[in-house]
């Protein structure tokens, strides 16, 4: 046997050497590129903000929808003693006023922590200037449920409905409460609002207001 048979092969040392780089190329590839995609995801989402997520029904007319009041809801304060509590439609918000329409249940943790600025935004004097509307949509939640949440939180809605299905809020292309629409008198949907109303927030949501009331 000849000393050529028994030295290394060059050849094989440098795939064998080449094979773990290989491998590890193959498995940290694909994870930095995935980064790269969820970078620009939240990038393009508005800086990882889920408030900012784009709504494609922006612009447009609230979807045609009816909703039932919540059953057994007390007159909220400011309505005349013996008026029936109001659902919502989609023809009242087409009633030339600007309205805000929060989508709330009481299983919602965020929509516990939003209720105080609510409240705050119902009885603020600007919106009362406007003539400007709160108007609510309980999704998803039982009507006792929902009827004790206002009664011990307070009651910020002119009108409620009640969305048992989930139905109307896929077509308003909610992704989860709690959400907050500001809609012109003309029905269109102005702005899109995703998660809870807060100190933080509110400026804006209110500036918003302003914008659609021109």
């Amino acid at each position: 046997m000849s000393a050529s048979d028994t030295s290394p092969d060059p050849g094989r040392q440098s795939a064998a050497a080449a094979s773990p780089r290989a491998r590890r190329l193959l498995v940290t590839l694909p994870l930095v590129v995935f980064a790269g995609l969820a970078a620009l995801f939240m990038l393009r989402l508005g800086a990882g903000d889920p408030s900012r997520i784009p709504s494609p029904l922006i612009g447009r007319s609230v979807p045609d929808f009816t909703l039932p009041p919540l059953p057994g809801r007390a007159v909220p304060p400011g309505v005349e003693a013996g008026t029936a509590p109001a659902g919502l439609d989609a023809a009242a918000l087409r009633s030339g006023h600007v309205t805000l329409v929060n989508v709330f249940a009481s299983w919602c943790a965020e929509c516990h922590d939003e209720h105080g600025m609510l409240m705050a935004l119902a009885k603020s004097p600007r919106m009362k200037e406007l003539g400007a509307a709160l108007d609510g949509i309980v999704y998803k939640d039982k009507a006792e449920d929902a009827r004790r949440y206002l009664g011990s939180k307070g009651d910020p809605y002119a009108a409620v409905g009640d969305d048992r299905s989930g139905r109307t809020a896929i077509d308003f292309g909610v992704y989860g409460v709690p959400e907050t629409f500001v809609v012109k008198g003309d029905g269109t949907l102005a702005f899109k609002l995703i998660g809870p109303v807060t100190p933080d927030n509110v400026g804006a949501l209110e500036a918003e207001i302003d914008k659609a009331a021109r």
